[in-house]
């Protein structure tokens, strides 16, 4: 059997990850949230103190990138997730990430990203886009970032995160789209759990009607 591919795409904050990461668990699947590339291009140009918008710098990185360089724990804060988004947008620098991700996927895994359905798998057995009001997300954001310690302003939550949906959205290379046949889950009045057990479903449904004999 061909190896299943899953693809979660989705808007910031919109559960996409934490779904896509439960996946891969329940099915046995490897997970890479490719979004964690870009961050880790960010956090090492902000490392060596070079400007994100600095397209020699930034591709340099990206092409030099070790799988040590992707650790989650140095890769969250508001300020590296606006310079993904800004490295992200970067022709060259997308280029350079994208065999990594395709050979991840080949042996199957769960992919969560802003292009997996798109651009990066294509062929991708499942594709799955997750989404949610602006409002909700920016609510998730904010307690996400009061839970850590900060000091939020949910206004200025609001505010980034819709300047980074402009910016994904808006990026010459591939931009924040829903693929032609993919699934959209919006979560806008989901829990994770619930969340989790619709994709679920749809996944299994799908598994289980590749299997059934065909009718001669």
């Amino acid at each position: 059997m061909t190896a299943v591919v899953v693809a979660v795409d989705g808007p910031a904050a919109s559960g996409k990850s934490t779904l896509a990461r439960r996946l891969a668990e329940h099915f046995g699947l490897a997970f890479l949230d490719t979004g964690l590339l870009y961050r880790a291009v960010a956090r090492a140009m902000l490392d060596r103190r070079l400007a994100l918008d600095d397209r020699a710098g930034a591709v340099s990185t990206a092409r030099a990138l070790a799988p040590e360089d992707v650790e989650p724990g140095r890769l969250r804060g508001e300020g590296v997730g606006q310079g993904a988004s800004m490295v992200a947008a970067i022709p060259e620098v997308r280029a350079a990430l994208l065999p990594f991700q395709r050979q991840f996927a080949r042996r199957g895994a769960v992919l969560a990203g802003r292009d997996v359905g798109t651009v990066v798998c294509p062929d991708a057995r499942f594709k799955l886009f997750v989404t949610a009001t602006d409002a909700e997300r920016a609510r998730r954001r904010y307690e996400e970032l009061r839970a850590r310690g900060d000091a939020p302003i949910y206004a200025s939550v609001l505010a980034e995160l819709q300047e980074r949906d402009r910016r994904d959205a808006d990026r010459a290379v591939a931009p924040l789209r829903v693929a032609r046949d993919a699934w959209v889950l919006d979560t806008t009045e989901l829990d994770a759990n619930a969340a989790f057990a619709a994709a679920r479903r749809r996944i299994e449904s799908g598994l289980a009607a590749a299997e059934e004999p065909s009718v001669a």
